[in-house]
């Protein structure tokens, strides 16, 4: 915060600087002043620059409390720049009213009327300083506000189809349940405590943005057990994870939406197997699944993939990559 500060009256001096420069330039041009005259000149200009500045500085933050921009911004802008004119042009009359008679020639009401345009349009570029200040300082905040919003937004709509899976998983993995507990007691009850854990780590990680990859396969291998029991050889799910990736993020339950996705929308047969590979490559996590299309999904509501790419737009700059191939389907999610 302080080197913030020490740069910024860096910046603000070099404007002042720049600007009584431009004036010595003038005056040297114009070739009235001798250089000693022009360089105390320049000495003069460059104080009541800072004097301009700090009391045009004052009258800014003065004015953010009791004349807020919000309240009215024209009537803001106007009642600033007017404030400035007078102080500007009051400083003027008073310089050369008292400061011409020190010199041994007389200045040319040419010159002395473009002072007074001068002076006045120092004012209103040092004003135009606060205002742009303001303005980008809004726009900055839009911004962030709107990607706030969006990142919500996201937030919901992914938690949303969690919501949703969560019911049809519930209910896929009862009516097994159900199916086992008369056929295979034992592998029932296997069934059972996988369920619960499946359960328990998304109660446990709802609310958090990441969990490392290593948490995220360890929580999968118990919904691919549930998959495969209630599938039987018609599901196979295949695993590559390399050894460096385990330490990377992930977002709770990208697997099993992924997962559950494929199974969703492809047929599921003993003639024609669905067989899901996850792998990594790089920095992604792929999910790739053979493609063979059902032709209706009664719950799909076409948005599931759209929502996981909303989220992770907003936690890495590397997107989710959907591929759709002549054989194959892959989804590929950037570890974080």
């Amino acid at each position: 915060m302080r080197k913030e500060h020490v740069r910024k009256i860096i910046r603000t001096y070099i404007i002042i600087t720049s600007g009584a420069s431009i004036g010595f330039l003038a005056r040297w041009l114009s070739g009235k002043f001798s250089l000693e005259f022009n360089v105390i000149l320049f000495f003069v200009s460059f104080l009541m620059i800072s004097i301009t500045w700090e009391f045009l500085n004052f009258v800014n933050n003065r004015l953010n409390k009791v004349f807020p921009f919000e309240r009215n911004i024209t009537q803001r802008i106007l009642l600033q720049l007017s404030i400035g004119a007078v102080f500007a042009l009051t400083m003027r009359y008073g310089i050369y009213k008292f400061g011409e008679p020190i010199l041994d020639f007389k200045l040319d009401s040419l010159f002395m009327a473009s002072t007074w345009v001068l002076y006045l349009f120092a004012s209103l570029g040092l004003n135009a300083i606060f205002f742009i200040k303001y303005f980008i300082g809004r726009w900055k905040e839009s911004i962030t506000h709107t990607e706030r919003l969006e990142k919500e937004k996201a937030q919901v709509q992914f938690d949303n189809l969690k919501n949703q899976l969560n019911p049809h998983f519930l209910f896929n993995a009862l009516t097994s349940l159900n199916s086992l507990i008369s056929e295979n007691q034992q592998l029932a009850s296997q069934f059972l405590q996988h369920m619960s854990k499946v359960y328990r780590y998304v109660l446990q990680n709802k609310d958090k943005n990441f969990v490392n990859l290593q948490t995220e396969l360890d929580f999968i291998k118990n919904y691919v057990f549930l998959a495969e029991t209630r599938f039987g050889g018609a599901l196979r799910i295949k695993f590559e994870i390399s050894v460096g990736a385990h330490d990377q993020a992930i977002v709770p339950v990208t697997l099993q939406i992924l997962i559950e996705n494929a199974i969703k929308h492809n047929i599921v047969d003993h003639e024609k197997p669905l067989q899901i590979d996850v792998f990594t490559s790089g920095d992604y996590l792929v999910i790739s699944n053979n493609l063979q299309k059902r032709k209706t999904v009664e719950t799909s509501n076409k948005v599931g993939l759209e929502n996981l790419r909303s989220l992770y737009k907003f936690l890495t700059e590397r997107p989710v990559i959907v591929e759709e191939l002549e054989e194959r389907f892959n989804v590929k999610v950037p570890l974080i």
